[in-house]
C-alpha cells in the first residue's frame, strides 16, 4: 500500500524553506487502527486489581513474618512440669509449672506462647544464686516475673512484663530462680515481696 500525501509549497508559509509534508486523514496505518479501537482500563476496574495486588502482597509479608518468628516445632525445648505453691497473706496459690534447668530451656522460657492457662507458669531454676536478667524476646503474652532467693523469698517482682521487649528485667539481690507467670497474677492474687514460694530447690524459710 502507498500513502497518499499531498504536498503544499513553501510559498504558502512565510518563513519556511521545505516543502510541507501532510499526511491524507483518510490514511490510518493498521498499527493505528487497532491502537485506536483497542478500549482503555475502566477506572474501577484498576482500583480492584491493584487492591488485589495488595492483599496478596500483605498475605505474603504477614506469612514471612510469621516463619520468620516461630520455629519449627521440632526446634523447641521440651519442659518438666511440677507443682509449684504460693504462700501469701491470702492464703496458698498452687500452679503447675514447667521448669526450665538446661541452657536451651532457660533460653527459650516461654517464648512463642500465644496463650498461658491461669494456673500455669514456668521456673528457672539457675542452680546456684546469681544476678537474673531477664527480657521478654519473642515473647507474645504479657508475663509477672517473680524473683526467689535461695530460701525461697520473693526478692523482687516485675508485674506485666511488655511482649517483645528487649528491655532487660533483673533484681540487685541475687536470685536462685525466676517464676513466670500469666500478666496480672501478682495483682490478683496479692502476690508480695517476702512471700514463700514451696517447691524442692529451695530450703527452708520459715
Amino acid at each position: 500500500m502507498q500513502t497518499r500525501m499531498r504536498y503544499r509549497n513553501s510559498c504558502c508559509l512565510r518563513g519556511r524553506a521545505d516543502p510541507i509534508v501532510m499526511i491524507d486523514p483518510g490514511f490510518r496505518p493498521l498499527y493505528l487502527i487497532g491502537a485506536m479501537r483497542q478500549s482503555s482500563p475502566r477506572p474501577a476496574a484498576l482500583a480492584r486489581r491493584k487492591i488485589l495486588q495488595l492483599a496478596a502482597a500483605a498475605v505474603l509479608t504477614f506469612a514471612a513474618l510469621t516463619f520468620a518468628v516461630l520455629p519449627a516445632a521440632a526446634q523447641l525445648a521440651r519442659f518438666p512440669t511440677a507443682e509449684l505453691t504460693i504462700i501469701t497473706a491470702s492464703g496458698p496459690h498452687k500452679f503447675a509449672v514447667e521448669v526450665a534447668t538446661t541452657p536451651a530451656q532457660l533460653e527459650q522460657g516461654l517464648m512463642f506462647r500465644q496463650s498461658l492457662a491461669p494456673d500455669s507458669g514456668m521456673l528457672f531454676d539457675f542452680k546456684t544464686p546469681q544476678p537474673a536478667m531477664m527480657w521478654m524476646k519473642n515473647t507474645l503474652i504479657p508475663l509477672d516475673m517473680l524473683f526467689v532467693d535461695a530460701q525461697g523469698r520473693i526478692v523482687n517482682i516485675h508485674e506485666r512484663a511488655v511482649p517483645g521487649s528487649l528491655e532487660t528485667i533483673g533484681t540487685g539481690t541475687p536470685a536462685r530462680a525466676v517464676i513466670e507467670l500469666n500478666g496480672g497474677s501478682a495483682a490478683r492474687l496479692g502476690i508480695r515481696l517476702g512471700d514463700r514460694v514451696e517447691f524442692p530447690i529451695f530450703g527452708s524459710a520459715s
